[in-house]
């Protein structure tokens, strides 16, 4: 059985913590104090937000935890694993590309963020591993209704877009852990399953 590296526990360990650290920190650094509940994780990496380097820098390495964790799933799709990989590069065109400094919107932000939070959404549905399909979908379904929540605040322009957001990209960063976690410890109890002792990790 093939099992799950230890860096890519390592890298999908560092992505929530990257994502969350960052927008707390960018949040604090902005004069008059900024409110989370109703501004996007976008705006504090926004051209003109004050010391922007910190969720800019924060989201440039969230994306780079995906893509080396989609590296290291090996027991996973290969469909699966390319589109969280895909999912990681397009956080990094997120962080290319930020929003202007008037607040207005950014076309290649936009499809940037829109390809992101659909493809860490998706990525569980294609990602089956040897088992069941079910609790896959279910991951798949669990990731995708904060992203609606998300879409919907959006489109209305509701006061709380912010925190769907955090919602929504927070279950997205924490869920390549959950995966990564679940099939280390399905390896490990394959290989003592087989032998009656654990083999030591390569």
């Amino acid at each position: 059985m093939r099992v799950v590296p230890g860096w890519a526990l390592v890298s999908a360990v560092v992505a929530p913590v990257l994502l969350i650290g960052g927008w707390t920190l960018g949040a604090a650094r902005q004069p008059g104090g900024f409110d989370q509940v109703t501004g996007t994780i976008s705006a504090l990496a926004a051209v003109g937000a004050t010391d922007r380097w910190i969720m800019t820098v924060a989201l440039a390495g969230l994306g780079l935890c995906h893509c080396v964790t989609a590296a290291g799933l090996r027991p996973l799709a290969p469909a699966g694993r390319a589109l969280l990989a895909l999912g990681g590069v397009a956080t990094l065109a997120v962080a290319v590309f930020p929003l202007p400094a008037d607040g207005g919107g950014s076309v290649p932000h936009t499809l940037a963020a829109a390809v992101a939070f659909g493809a860490l959404a998706l990525w569980p549905a294609l990602a089956r591993a040897a088992g069941r399909r079910a609790p896959w979908v279910a991951l798949a379904v669990g990731l995708l209704l904060p992203v609606a929540w998300f879409v919907a605040e959006m489109a209305v322009d509701g006061g709380r877009v912010g925190l769907a957001e955090r919602v929504a990209a927070g279950a997205e960063a924490f869920a390549p852990l959950l995966v990564v976690t679940a099939l280390r410890r399905t390896g490990r109890s394959g290989r003592t399953g087989r032998t009656g002792r654990t083999a030591p990790n390569k």
